[in-house]
């Protein structure tokens, strides 16, 4: 009989090895189940990343409100001193004052609720220090965002209520649409972070797709009122020539400006076309499925880069394109991080470990969070009532807050075209009487604003020159609805420093100040390419419409500034 030489205990081990083999086959099958979860066998790569989740889209949104914060705060920076500082057109602290005593002479919740602003708590001892400081700490905060691409709940706002402290005691300086609407964007970005943790992608606090559509929402609302505003507003919009008149009108041509507006007509009929397309039909894209709302997403970009082309509309359109970000997912944004990068290496293995059933069970924090993010959905939805109702209105209005905190606004740009440039020029003269034939009269020019014929239109944009920028309202304003012209004027008479530093040229530098000040009003248009004119190196052609405010000098201002409680400029003892 033939014995089993291997006996009982080699077939132990053969159903060992046996048992592990199996194990190992069922792994086997294990993975490849998950690479059929994970699209590999369906064609997709192993490292593509998948569509549907937004955590490289939430470095991008808030490295893009980082950039625009910083672009914003270097303005207040630089501007804020000569605007609303002490010695400024529009001192803050006097508007601080004005609120303080409306609401009874404290300062409380009344005032705060009127005027929300760190700077009720801050020393006004030394307001320009506060400005300052505020502008600086915005900053850094912004550039860290921006270089990192890390953020949390504290970061976000912080910058968001110190950017509001500017805005609300800001005055005119800062009455523009986009201050609203950078703040809207800024708020929703505080969503998109966890409350402390720093990091590119916080695993525990994935991007809420409640606060990716509330970035969609906001574009779809910008868009829809800008195009609205545009149909109800100047006949030039319907009958498709609007754009024959825009690139020479706009408040700060650039240089590419000058050469678009010489485009033939059929041309600017179709941007007038395309304009409506973009602002009143694509917006719905963002609701029909992906596909749509990637190409609302991209259209909407490329439309904002176009008007970044063509014109120094501030940081507007830089703005605008944020919300556009939130069309795209990881998988469309992939292409802008580098392969085998953190960010990029930290998201597929999150997409993996989905795929395979893998996911984090949420926590205490989570659910938390997951209650933050609908009680922001109900917000939204809530102020946006009014604003809905807004842009359904036939009396519609733009550039609105319905809200103190401006959470919630509607929008709208260029709802009227002005057909025809005119612009105030300040002159100055060092003769004794006004009246002279004799008297010279010298130019200041402004930084950016068309002056001098022969300067080029300036290239600004993303950054913004805000007297510049209401200089062009004052221009087809008059004088007294535009007081602070005057009390530009009065500064000038006496070289004043401050205000001289939002100019580019002042005649009387290195010599007495001038003894007289008048406004010229003129009617600008660009000169034709090729022409003589050009040749000459000439952009601008311009003719005299008459004054806009008659020749002043500081004493006959005394009584004008007086009456507004403006501090009387320094009369120079020299004077007779």
């Amino acid at each position: 009989m033939a014995v089993n030489s291997e006996g009982p205990q080699s077939s132990v081990r053969r159903r060992r090895v046996d048992g592990r083999k199996t194990q190992t086959d069922s792994a086997d099958t294990c993975e490849h189940g998950a690479e059929s979860r994970t699209g590999t066998k369906t064609g997709q790569r192993p490292d593509s990343l998948q569509t549907g989740t937004y955590w490289l889209t939430r470095i991008v949104l808030l490295r893009s409100v980082a950039f625009i914060y910083l672009v914003a705060f270097s303005v207040a920076f630089n501007q804020n001193k000569q605007l609303i500082g002490e010695h400024g057109l529009m001192p803050c602290k006097s508007y601080l004052n004005s609120v303080k005593r409306f609401v009874g002479g404290k300062i409380g919740m009344a005032a705060l609720a009127y005027t929300p602003s760190v700077l009720w708590f801050l020393d006004w001892d030394d307001i320009d220090a506060n400005l300052d400081g505020i502008a600086l700490v915005g900053m850094a905060l912004s550039t860290f965002v921006l270089v990192t691409g890390m953020a949390n709940m504290v970061i976000m706002a912080t910058l968001w209520v110190l950017y509001h402290s500017l805005v609300n005691v800001g005055q005119l300086w800062y009455s523009f649409g986009w201050e609203s609407q950078l703040l809207e964007t800024a708020f929703l970005a505080i969503f998109l972070c966890p409350v402390w943790t720093l990091s590119q992608v916080p695993r525990s606090c994935p991007p809420s797709l409640i606060c990716i559509w509330t970035f969609r929402w906001l574009i779809v609302r910008i868009m829809l009122g800008a195009g609205l505003i545009k149909i109800r507003g100047d006949k030039c919009w319907r009958d498709l020539t609007c754009m024959d008149y825009h690139y020479e009108t706009q408040p700060v041509p650039n240089p590419m400006s000058y050469y678009m507006h010489r485009s033939p007509w059929w041309f600017h009929r179709f941007e007038t076309l395309s304009n409506h397309f973009i602002e009143l039909i694509v917006p719905f894209f963002t609701f029909l499925g992906r596909r749509m709302c990637l190409f609302n997403g991209a259209i909407q970009i490329l439309f904002q880069v176009v008007l970044i082309v063509s014109g120094n509309l501030s940081f507007l359109n830089w703005l605008t394109i944020v919300p556009s970000l939130a069309c795209f997912d990881d998988a469309s944004l992939g292409v802008l991080f580098r392969s085998g990068g953190g960010a990029k290496n930290a998201v597929l293995k999150i997409q993996s470990e989905d795929a395979a059933g893998r996911t984090p069970r949420p926590t205490k924090g989570m659910m938390m969070r997951r209650v933050v993010n609908i009680s922001l959905a109900v917000l939204i939805g809530y102020l946006s009532v009014p604003v809905v109702m807004n842009l359904l209105s036939s009396r519609q209005v733009m550039n609105t807050s319905f809200d103190p905190l401006r959470i919630v606004n509607t929008y709208g740009a260029f709802g009227s075209i002005t057909k025809e440039r005119t612009e105030v020029i300040f002159q100055g003269t060092l003769s004794p009487d006004p009246k002279d034939p004799e008297a010279v009269w010298e130019e200041y020019q402004f930084l950016c604003k068309p002056g001098d014929v022969y300067r080029r239109p300036c290239l600004i944009s993303p950054y913004h020159y805000r007297l510049d920028w209401l200089m062009w309202f004052a221009a087809f304003q008059t004088y007294e609805q535009s007081e602070w012209v005057i009390h530009i004027a009065g500064r000038l008479l006496s070289n004043d420093s401050v205000v001289l530093s939002l100019l580019d040229h002042n005649p009387f530098q290195g010599r007495d100040p001038p003894r007289w000040v008048r406004g010229e009003h003129f009617r600008y248009k660009f000169s034709q390419p090729g022409s003589t004119s050009a040749a000459e190196g000439k952009w601008w052609l311009r003719k005299r419409i008459g004054a806009y405010f008659p020749a002043v000098n500081l004493e006959g201002l005394r009584g004008y500034f007086q009456s507004r409680n403006w501090p009387h400029p320094h009369i120079p003892q020299n004077r007779n």
